[in-house]
């Protein structure tokens, strides 16, 4: 699913992220509270996970424009506040939930699933399609024409990541960030590897090559003309 994370500290921020795409989800992290409001402005997420804290607002702030505006987009406040008086602000102010700071990475992950599942949002579980290459992140299957591909887990979580960025090109730096993280001690020389052995199964039987080279750039996962990628 897709999900607007503002935080400003770095290390927690870069960690978060990882992790969270390791989940297979696609995050757009941002530092500050004029970044998370064009976020808002300009795109549709399933779900909002602010920190109380921000150089320039606060997760409160946010929560607050996004009900005045009429964005039902569920919504999570991080902090380290514990008083009671703290969460009660946040819930009547807009807020779906509350989780204090430090927290368990795998238990951020539960609840925005359970967020998304209750929520207005345009969260599609467990299901990404781009033409008739389908993926179910949480099965682990993968299909193309309705044929199963088996994959290694590497190779999965780069297939994942090129289908939640269908149609875009992503350099060799940021699948390496994506996929591997950074500081996990692989090359970029590993990311052109991986891509030749995911393509030769989800490519190699079929007449329509969809992961391409983009020379000078990277790579990237074609949408089939006329069809639209729902991830």
């Amino acid at each position: 699913m897709r999900i607007l994370f503002a935080e400003d500290d770095e290390s927690l921020g870069e960690l978060t992220e990882h992790q969270l795409q390791r989940r297979y989800h696609s995050v757009d992290w941002v530092r500050d509270g004029a970044e998370a409001k064009t976020c808002m402005q300009a795109g549709a997420y399933d779900v909002y996970v602010f920190d109380w804290m921000l150089p320039d607002s606060s997760g409160i702030e946010l929560t607050a424009n996004a009900r005045a505006a009429g964005d039902k987009t569920p919504i999570l406040l991080l902090t380290a506040r514990d008083a009671v008086q703290d969460r009660v602000l946040g819930l009547r102010t807009g807020a779906d939930d509350y989780m204090i700071k430090p927290f368990a990475l795998d238990e951020l992950d539960a609840r925005i699933h359970a967020l998304a599942r209750r929520g207005d949002s345009v969260y599609r579980p467990d299901q990404l399609q781009v033409g008739e290459l389908s993926a179910n992140p949480a099965r682990y299957e993968v299909t193309r024409g309705g044929v199963p591909v088996a994959l290694t887990r590497r190779e999965f979580q780069l297939l994942v990541c090129l289908m939640r960025h269908a149609g875009q090109v992503l350099s060799r730096e940021q699948l390496l960030d994506h996929v591997w993280g950074i500081g996990a001690g692989v090359t970029l020389n590993t990311v052109d590897a991986t891509v030749k052995l995911l393509r030769k199964k989800v490519d190699g039987p079929f007449a329509a090559k969809l992961i391409r080279s983009i020379y000078g750039a990277g790579y990237r996962l074609a949408v089939p003309n006329g069809e639209k990628a729902h991830v």
